[in-house]
C-alpha cells in the first residue's frame, strides 16, 4: 500500500533521518511480550517466555506470529491472531507508554534542525498512531510506514524504502535509527547508514549490526543524543 508522499518533504534541502518504534523510540517490547504471551495461552499455548520473544525482536509482528502460529500449530488464521494481540497491546499502552528521554531529544533536535522524519515499524497501523499520538511524538514524526503496507517486513528493506518514498528523499540521504539486528540489516540493504542502539545490549555483536555506521553497544544506556546527531550532520 503506497502512502503519500509529505508535500513539504520534497524542497527540503536537509537529510532524512527514519526510526524504528518499538525499542528504539518507545519502551515497548514488555507490553508486546504480555500481549503476545496472552494470546497464545488463549489458544492454548502455554510456557511461552521472554527467551522466546526476544528472538523476534526487530522481525515484522505478521512474520512473528505466522512463525508462532507454526511452531505451537494454531487453528486461528494469521489475522485473527494479529488482531487480538494488537488489541491487548493497545489495552496495555492505554496506561501510558514511554519514550527514551534522550531518543525524544535526538528527535526533537533533529526537528528543529529541519531533517525529514520517519518511523518504520513492525507493528500494525493502529498501534503505530495510537503510540506516537499518545507520547505526542505524532507532531515530530509526521510520516509513517508499517510493515503491513509493504510486501516484506524486516530483514527486508521495504519499510525503509518505503519511508524514503514518502520522504521524497533518495536511499542514500537516509540514516536509519534502530534497536534490533534484522532492523539494522533491513537498513544496509535500503542502502541507508545506520545508527544502532540494541535494546539487548546482550546482542551488540549480532552481524546483523556489522554494517551500522554508528554503535552503542550498551543501548539505551550508552545513547548519547549529542553524539548521534553529530554524526548524521557529519554524514557519518
Amino acid at each position: 500500500m503506497l502512502g503519500p508522499v509529505s508535500p513539504s518533504a520534497v524542497s527540503d534541502p536537509r537529510g532524512a533521518v527514519v526510526f524504528d518504534l518499538d525499542g528504539t523510540l518507545v519502551d515497548s517490547e514488555h507490553r508486546y511480550f504480555e500481549a503476545a504471551r496472552e494470546t497464545l495461552a488463549r489458544h492454548g499455548v502455554t510456557g511461552f517466555g521472554w527467551a522466546e520473544h526476544s528472538r523476534f525482536i526487530g522481525i515484522g509482528t505478521r512474520e512473528t506470529m505466522e512463525a508462532l502460529r507454526a511452531k505451537y500449530r494454531i487453528d486461528a488464521d494469521v489475522g485473527e491472531l494479529l488482531a487480538e494481540k494488537d488489541r491487548r497491546y493497545l489495552e496495555s499502552a492505554a496506561a501510558g507508554t514511554v519514550v527514551f528521554p534522550r531518543m525524544r531529544a535526538l528527535v526533537e533536535r533533529l526537528h528543529t534542525a529541519g531533517y525529514r522524519l520517519a518511523v518504520a515499524s513492525g507493528s500494525s497501523r493502529a498501534v503505530i498512531e495510537a503510540v506516537l499520538t499518545g507520547t505526542g511524538l505524532a507532531a515530530l514524526l509526521p510520516v509513517s510506514v508499517s510493515a503491513e503496507e509493504v510486501a516484506r517486513g524486516k530483514p527486508a528493506p521495504d519499510v525503509f524504502l518505503e519511508a524514503a518514498r514518502r520522504l521524497g528523499a533518495e536511499p542514500a540521504e537516509c540514516v536509519v535509527v534502530e534497536d534490533a539486528a534484522p532492523g539494522a540489516e533491513a537498513a544496509r540493504r535500503a542502502g541507508m547508514r545506520c545508527i544502532a542502539v540494541p535494546y539487548l545490549p546482550r546482542t551488540a555483536d549480532d552481524p546483523g549490526f556489522a554494517g551500522a555506521g554508528l554503535l552503542f553497544p550498551g543501548g539505551q544506556g550508552e545513547f548519547d543524543p549529542d553524539a548521534a546527531y553529530a554524526w548524521i550532520e557529519g554524514g557519518g
